[in-house]
């Protein structure tokens, strides 16, 4: 039944990274991204809107620069980006001219969706380019962002521009078949549906690294948690099997399905909990959590055990168990120094109407 309501999306996100763009040599191959795009203009062809969030543009410029490995400096990094994302779009825009489709570039930081008004105009930017039969193809703006390069990015930024729409779906396609339980030993099995992911689950993911990958299945973890907790499904499968898209958009038994929470979260809300680095944190005692977690309340400053970080009223703060697990993120209606001093009585620190249980 899960699998059966892919049936009905209408506006998806593709990501494809760099292990199934590229060749041994990390280089694109043209016939790899030929199939993917076909396959992409085939569900544009059936009426979906199709967003394409791609990696590759530091592979597209190693050849043109000289390298025959992918350099470590980050000066490097970022000229081979900059070389390879106008060759990467010259590749996707001749591969997508040939079914009819015209490609539009965009390219992001993570300060493009932070701040409101900025993110607002991206979501108002994307939406106009499906309105108008345009893919949009979306990269992190690695020539002058390090975050991408060196963290492994892609996967966060699909599933940011993924709550950002909102879509109605989320597509990983990576080298391997999903995520995979006892990868590289003599048993090893997709599992074909997540509905939560704990610690055991990531425990799986630390062990289906791949080497053409930077980011790794744990960082397509931390993608599904944003998306999950957005109301929105997401599938990673391999990007290597023909027709992989239409079976995923059948609702037949390919890749691993995350399932989301019931509930889809409110734009504002997606946009406090997930397109912030949060400037500091709250750690709340048992009877603060309870009350934020179970009774829908605001956070009040006499369940406030600890407060860290610099950040002023407005900031976004992690809220924390005495634990140290975070729970929650909010807007912080009073700076950090004002919340120390604990001189504040009969306030709301955190209201309830800008603070998301994740």
């Amino acid at each position: 039944m899960q699998r059966e309501q892919l049936k009905n999306v209408t506006r998806l996100v593709v990501k494809l990274g760099t292990g199934v763009l590229t060749d041994s040599r990390r280089q694109p191959d043209p016939a790899q991204m030929e199939q993917l795009v076909a396959q992409i203009a085939a569900q544009r062809k059936a009426g979906r809107e199709v967003l394409l969030v791609t990696s590759g543009a530091v592979g597209a410029g190693m050849g043109a620069l000289g390298y025959d490995r992918r350099p470590t400096e980050l000066s490097e990094l970022q000229a081979c980006a900059a070389v390879g994302q106008s060759r990467l779009m010259a590749m996707y825009e001749q591969l997508f001219a040939a079914h009819g489709l015209v490609v539009a570039q965009v390219l992001l930081t993570h300060e493009d969706l932070e701040h409101h008004d900025r993110h607002l105009n991206a979501r108002n930017t994307l939406v106009t380019l499906l309105r108008h039969g345009v893919v949009p193809i979306i990269n992190e703006n690695d020539a002058v962002s390090f975050a991408e390069i060196k963290f492994g990015d892609n996967d966060r930024l699909s599933a940011l521009v993924t709550a950002l729409l909102p879509a109605d779906l989320l597509v990983i396609l990576t080298t391997v078949d999903g995520l995979i339980e006892n990868f590289g030993k003599a048993d090893p099995r997709t599992i074909p549906v997540v509905e939560k992911i704990d610690a055991a689950l990531e425990r799986i993911a630390r062990g289906t690294q791949s080497p053409t990958s930077v980011g790794g299945m744990t960082s397509k973890l931390q993608a599904a948690k944003i998306v999950m907790r957005s109301g929105i499904p997401m599938v990673i499968a391999s990007g290597r099997k023909k027709h992989v898209l239409e079976r995923i958009l059948s609702g037949e038994p390919e890749g691993t399905l995350f399932v989301p929470a019931p509930t889809r979260l409110r734009g504002r809300k997606r946009w406090i909990a997930f397109f912030h680095h949060p400037r500091g944190t709250l750690y709340v005692d048992e009877g603060a959590r309870t009350a934020l977690r179970e009774r829908g309340k605001s956070l009040l400053p006499p369940g406030i055990a600890r407060c860290e970080g610099d950040f002023e009223a407005g900031d976004v703060v992690r809220i924390c168990d005495l634990d140290g697990t975070e729970f929650a993120r909010g807007i912080a209606s009073f700076s950090a120094e004002q919340i120390r001093y604990r001189q504040l009585r009969g306030v709301e620190v955190v209201h309830r109407d800008n603070l998301v249980i994740l």
